[in-house]
């Protein structure tokens, strides 16, 4: 029997477009009041849509839309309709914000403090963008369709790709403004990994000891955690082994580490960074 997916509730879906609207308008904030006066730029199709607002005198709102247009096309055929809805969304209210903002006098006119807090203040409005299913920029969809047919990943094409529009920037608005928009590009994706992942970092820790019982209620009962016991065999002598694996919080490595020293010094211990942690029992304890 097939299995019915559950429909977006009506309250999400208000909260999802509310938050789209939301990062959206900063990132606005953030290219006309803090990167535009101060001639910086980001990279990917908005770094692209300044620079020829720089050239051309044309709009950045109209530029931006206009350049996304055809990867959102191919975002709708090859990724879905709620990302094609969602995106198209963010990008007409960043260009209708934008318009206002012309107006208004720019926060700031020191092109660090410029590249600082523009960067802050654009990654995390493109990030909550991203966070609630929509894009700013077509970048990564033309990634994800080129690195089909060429032998690069989509990190690397985005790169390379905005290497040419820095070097590109240098050559239009001065190598040092090349240089502050490079730095903005740098504090803008932190920020955005920031604000899609959470700030709430978790670790995946597996544990491999022969006193795996006695380590899973200590971990369970000193630090709240529930465990899970994998199977496991030895590769020197094929010996069974029950492998522990456990979600924790950042903050609760250290506890985690006296925990396992206590129980067992020569237990091996592997701790992984994770994007997220979603589902099953997983929360953030309150101590």
């Amino acid at each position: 029997m097939k299995k019915q997916h559950k429909k977006e509730t009506r309250t999400h879906f208000i909260f999802r477009y509310l938050f789209i609207m939301i990062g959206a308008t900063m990132a606005a904030v953030a290219i006309e009041l803090f990167l535009v006066p101060n001639s910086i730029i980001d990279g990917g199709i908005i770094g692209i849509s300044l620079i020829l607002t720089f050239l051309t005198g044309i709009p950045f709102g109209l530029l931006i839309l206009l350049i996304n247009l055809p990867f959102l096309f191919f975002g709708y055929k090859y990724i879905g309709k709620n990302f094609f809805i969602s995106s198209s969304f963010a990008i007409v209210v960043l260009a209708l914000v934008e318009i206002p903002l012309k107006a208004v006098d720019p926060f700031v006119t020191d092109p660090l403090l410029a590249t600082v807090f523009g960067g802050l203040l654009l990654g995390a409005g493109v990030g909550l963008v991203i966070r609630n299913g929509g894009a700013l920029d077509g970048t990564e969809i033309l990634g994800i369709l080129l690195t089909k047919k060429i032998p690069f990943s989509v990190g690397e094409f985005v790169m390379f790709f905005n290497i040419f529009i820095f070097g590109w920037a240098g050559f239009v608005l001065g190598w040092e403004q090349a240089m502050y928009s490079i730095l903005t590009y740098y504090i803008a994706s932190k920020t955005i990994d920031a604000v899609i992942q959470g700030l709430d970092e978790t670790k995946a820790v597996i544990i491999v000891s022969d006193e795996y019982e006695e380590l899973g209620i200590a971990i369970n009962e000193r630090l709240g955690r529930s465990i899970t016991n994998l199977k496991g065999s030895g590769g020197y002598n094929n010996s069974e082994k029950d492998v522990i694996y456990v979600v924790v919080t950042r903050l609760e490595i250290s506890k985690l580490k006296q925990i396992v020293h206590e129980v067992d010094a020569n237990a091996f211990l592997t701790i992984m960074n994770t994007q997220e942690a979603h589902g099953g029992q997983f929360k953030s304890p309150i101590h």
